[in-house]
Formats: structure tokens, C-alpha cells, sequence
């Protein structure tokens, strides 16, 4: 194991609630009401990989760019008067894993300057070599391009990263490019076909860094002292 790669939202942050709002708000703004429910159809997916099912939902009345302004608009408004809302146990995994030297990074389905802005709020930036946004990728989850793009500026393979999720989608892309995905499960609990494809389940990222001690316990520093072999 020579790299850990994070989710951002539902996984390190408590955003996805704040996303009901900010598409209750957007949809308002382009005619189709409030579709902060849409936030359950789409977990883990970017605005462009979910397009079929927003128009599936509104037909013509969906506007993709207005979608993406509004929605926008409401989370820079936001997020001025409020902080990244933190999940329990992530800064003493970062803080671990970082010890451990091992190399970290973020895959995410949102856009580059949300990523980024979440990231330094919370001021966490800086514990990551790679941050991979879903703008940054011709097909963002479910599809494996973002994990694979982000091992590939990792410079490790697949198989020796873990991928934090919490939602469908980004188990499937994380299992899909060959990493070992282990599910930190937040608005939706794994079926059946997802409990087959995790390596491991927590409730929370306190309890993936217990994981990661007794795994560390057991293998030995590489010769280059980044990552572990065994």
C-alpha cells in the first residue's frame, strides 16, 4: 500500500446536505422547482456524467450551464458565511497518514475551484500530492478515469492505492480502475452489489485510522521510507 486517495464530499465533508439546498435554490432559478432531491439520483457524480438523468427528470426544461451558475452562486454565498462543515476523524487520518509518509491525494467529482476552496478552508490543502477534480477528466465516476488519472501523478499503481468513499459511484470508479475502495458510508447504505466489491466498511474515518494502524503494524517501511511493503 503506497497511497491513500480521498473523496471530497460525504466523505471528508458534510456537504451533501448543503447540496440539497443549493439545487433547491438552483432549480428555483431555472424554472424546474426545487431538485435538491437530485443530490440522491446523482451521488458521487459530476453535473456532466449525471446529464442524462437531470434530463431524463426535466426534459427541456434542464439547463446544464444555468444548473451549474446557480448552483454555483448559492455555494459561494455559503460558504462565505459558513464553514466546511469537517467529518469526525479526518484530521487525525490525515495527520496519521501523513506521518507514515505515505502518499495522499483527493478524487474528486465536484469542480476544481470547489475542491480547492473546501480543501483550504479547511485547511488540509497541503496534506495532498495530487488533487484530481471532475473537470479535469473526460468521464468522472462511475467511470475509473479519475482514479486512474490520479495514480498515474501519484506514479503508483491501482493496486497499492486505497480509495475513501461513500457513495456508489465512486466505489464503482475506484473498483473499476483495480484500487481497493473501502466504503465510509454517509446519506446511502451499500446493496448488495456494492458490499461485494469493498474491501472494508467504517462508520467513519476515526475507524479507518484504527484500520490503517493494525495494517501498518504488520508491514514495514519500503527501503524508500514511502508507503509499506510486506
Amino acid at each position: 500500500m503506497k497511497a491513500v486517495i480521498f473523496d471530497m464530499d460525504g466523505l471528508m465533508f458534510d456537504t451533501e446536505s448543503v447540496f440539497f439546498k443549493a439545487w433547491d435554490y438552483a432549480g428555483e432559478k431555472i424554472g424546474i422547482g426545487k431538485a435538491g432531491y437530485m443530490v440522491m439520483k446523482t451521488l458521487g457524480m459530476s453535473i456532466a456524467m449525471s446529464r442524462d438523468i437531470w434530463v431524463s427528470e426535466f426534459g427541456e426544461k434542464y439547463n446544464e450551464q444555468e444548473l451549474r451558475r446557480y448552483t454555483k452562486e448559492f455555494l459561494t454565498d455559503y460558504y462565505k458565511k459558513n464553514e466546511v462543515p469537517v467529518k469526525k476523524g479526518l484530521y487525525t487520518l490525515l495527520k496519521y497518514l501523513n506521518d507514515r509518509h505515505c502518499s495522499l491525494a483527493v478524487a474528486s467529482s465536484s469542480p476544481k475551484w470547489e475542491v480547492e476552496n473546501h480543501l483550504k478552508d479547511a485547511g488540509i490543502f497541503e496534506y495532498f500530492d495530487v488533487v484530481v477534480s471532475g473537470d479535469m477528466v473526460n468521464k468522472s465516476k462511475p467511470e475509473p478515469e479519475i482514479y486512474l488519472k490520479t495514480c498515474e501523478l501519484l506514479e503508483v499503481e491501482p493496486d497499492e492505492s486505497f480509495a475513501l468513499e461513500d457513495s456508489k459511484n465512486g466505489l464503482l470508479s475506484a473498483y473499476r480502475a483495480g484500487c481497493k475502495p473501502i466504503m465510509v458510508p454517509d446519506l446511502w447504505q451499500p446493496d448488495k452489489e456494492t458490499e461485494e466489491i469493498i474491501y472494508a466498511k467504517f462508520v467513519d474515518l476515526e475507524r479507518v485510522k484504527d484500520f490503517f494502524e493494525k495494517l501498518f503494524d504488520k508491514l514495514e517501511p519500503d527501503i524508500n521510507g514511502r508507503g509499506i511493503s510486506g
